[in-house]
């Protein structure tokens, strides 16, 4: 694995352990030579995951819309930036550069950006590994609606279980080097 892309809160949300976890997640993967693509903000938790990452000698590449590059909230000391005209753009690109998708505590692009990742892997439009850092327990109610959608025939079980879930980003990793897409049809009737 080369690049992971992480995605995470623009704002740091109120508990210190969401940005402790960007903190470690970040030196655990430059320890292991993975360099980050994430969002490109010098803001929330964004901002902690990249300067992470940074100090610990680690790659990053930042990919950001112009009109959020305009409001002055751009990290401008990555290892690079790609500044792209919307976020769709963003999103194409930033799963172009990464080999695996993590999403730590965020709000709705955090969401929005992991489940659509998410369902292009139960397409087969990648065979990427996604996953969730769970930290505190932050994405229990949405596993609770993937159970639900399991129960209620909206998703196979092959496809709830493509998202990897762990408390640990040493963890996730692991299970994200171990990952296997599975082979069955999206569509459950």
């Amino acid at each position: 694995m080369k690049n992971i892309c992480v995605y995470c809160g623009s704002n740091p949300g109120v508990r210190e352990e969401y940005a402790d976890a960007a903190r470690n997640l970040a030196r655990h993967l430059a320890e292991r030579g993975i360099g980050v693509v994430y969002g490109g903000a010098s803001k929330g938790l964004m901002g902690v995951l990249a300067d992470a990452m940074l100090e610990a000698g680690g790659s990053v590449v930042g990919v950001i819309p112009e009109a959020l590059k305009a409001r002055e909230i751009a990290h401008l000391n990555l290892t690079e930036l790609h500044v792209v005209n919307s976020m769709h753009e963003r999103k194409a690109l930033m799963g172009e550069l990464s080999d695996a998708f993590v999403a730590l505590p965020g709000g709705f692009g955090t969401l929005e950006e992991i489940v659509e990742m998410l369902t292009w892997a139960q397409l087969r439009i990648h065979e990427k590994p996604c996953g969730l850092l769970n930290v505190r327990g932050y994405f229990d109610s949405l596993l609770a609606y993937f159970e639900h959608a399991e129960a209620e025939g909206f998703l196979r079980p092959q496809h709830r279980n493509m998202l990897l879930v762990a408390e640990d980003a040493a963890e996730l990793i692991a299970g994200f080097e171990k990952y296997r897409p599975p082979v069955v049809q999206k569509w459950v009737r």
